[in-house]
């Protein structure tokens, strides 16, 4: 397929850069086989049976934004130059591969200064990225990092306004426990403790999944021949316990309901032919798109993504083309608010 079959029309108004107050209030685009219906996400305990189980990224958005100061001596004393850095993924080599702006005020072992206590080393520099050393690690990193940092906002969000503090708690979830990740798994932003409550006393069972995101999920296809992508590598882990709670789910007759595409592709990386989800831990670069033959995924939370974006590719392939085409067109034309801080949808391939 081409990439201008995942393109559409999409308002720029209907661009979210707030989430609703409170989480579960968002709208709910409610899509069952081909029937659509307009819902919010606090009616997800009548919507959702008892017996299925949710997937839920529990990964944690660090504050991968700094600013600092590059110190250069010259002939005539020494200059300073501002440069901003978004920290993409851990470095095989070691240290963190970010962005950097502008990259080329840099030069290979240059010291960037990001607060009293932080600084980084530029190890390596590339045509579009640099691989940075941190002169701290481990707990004393993040605490640091922490102090320094901002939250990573989407570059649609960024665009529109800078990030402040109410980001640190709207750009995070509440189930949020394993740092790591330069984005957040925005499906999941729209649960608060009430919700979770009432699953969980509907009897819908919720297991914890790792995939720490990267900053390549937002990334532009830049092909026509979306066969010839290739996806960027995100870590993640599905520990024995959460592998055993999904395995007892299908076993019992009840569906396995990913939320957020993060989730989706981790379970789906560690899921056999046999569609059994395996404890696995690891790099993914798993590519869905249509054709795709699912193996562990029944329904899918998610919200509504960017125009010629792999997420599109990957709900065509769980919908269909066509229906997330009619779904799209729905949820448009209904005013739904799109991408990070937007709407949602669950999306049920097959009819009740």
């Amino acid at each position: 397929m081409k990439l201008s079959d995942f393109d559409f029309d999409l308002p720029e108004a209907l661009i979210a850069t707030r989430p609703v107050q409170p989480r579960s209030a968002a709208r709910l685009l409610l899509a069952q086989g081909d029937a659509i219906a307009d819902r919010h996400v606090f009616d997800l305990p009548g919507i959702l049976r008892p017996g299925d189980r949710l997937i839920l990224n529990d990964t944690r958005v660090i504050p991968a934004r700094l600013t600092g100061t590059r110190a250069r001596s010259t002939g005539q004393g020494s200059s300073q130059a501002r440069i901003e850095v978004t920290l993409m993924e851990p470095a095989a080599a070691g240290g963190w591969r970010a962005l950097a702006r502008p990259l080329r005020k840099l030069a290979p072992d240059e010291v960037i200064r990001f607060s009293d206590d932080l600084s980084a080393q530029v190890a390596e520099r590339g045509d579009t990225d640099v691989r940075l050393v941190f002169d701290r690690t481990g707990a004393e990193f993040d605490a640091a990092l922490a102090r320094a940092g901002a939250m990573p906002l989407p570059p649609y969000i960024a665009a529109r306004r800078a990030p402040d503090e109410r980001d640190a708690t709207d750009y995070q979830t509440v189930f949020a426990r394993n740092p790591g990740a330069v984005a957040a798994p925005t499906a999941s932003l729209h649960f608060d403790a009430p919700l979770l409550a009432a699953l969980a006393a509907r009897g819908v069972a919720m297991t914890h999944v790792t995939l720490h995101v990267g900053a390549g999920t937002f990334l532009p296809v830049k092909v026509e021949d979306i066969e010839t992508h290739r996806m960027h590598a995100e870590w993640g882990r599905v520990d024995d316990t959460a592998a055993a709670q999904i395995a007892t789910t299908r076993a019992a007759g009840g569906r396995i309901v990913p939320v957020g595409t993060t989730a989706l592709r981790l379970i789906e990386s560690a899921a056999q032919a046999t569609g059994r989800v395996e404890p696995w831990e690891g790099w993914t670069d798993i590519f869905i798109r249509p054709g795709y033959r699912f193996r562990s995924t029944d329904a899918l939370m998610t919200n509504f993504h960017l125009p010629k974006s792999t997420l599109m590719m990957l709900v065509s392939a769980l919908m269909g083309v066509d229906r997330i085409r009619r779904i799209y067109a729905h949820a448009v034309a209904q005013g739904y608010r799109f991408f990070s801080y937007g709407d949602a949808s669950l999306l049920v391939p097959d009819a009740e």
